[in-house]
């Protein structure tokens, strides 16, 4: 499936802001993002195994938090990166 990539995570992905990757769930989604980009899934997700707070992942254009949730009837994931500061 597609997979968006948000501009910080890009150095990951050699500056490519559309990747592919397989699966059925979200989770299968970002550990094969992992394996073709080793330690992006780390700045996705944290220690507890559940999206980043400042992390956003739509499946076309609702958002999930869901980790299993199924990517089967989804035609692109897209991951944002929320900007914080004052």
């Amino acid at each position: 499936m597609k997979v968006r990539i948000p501009t910080p995570l890009r150095s990951y992905t050699a500056g490519a802001a559309n990747v592919m990757a397989d699966g059925s769930t979200v989770r299968e989604v970002l550990a094969d993002l992992d394996r073709q980009y080793p330690g992006i899934r780390f700045r996705m997700v944290d220690e507890q195994d559940r999206v980043r707070q400042h992390m956003v992942v739509f499946l076309d254009e609702h958002r999930c938090r869901d980790l299993d949730a199924s990517v089967a009837t989804v035609g692109e994931l897209v991951i944002m990166q929320a900007l914080s500061g004052g």
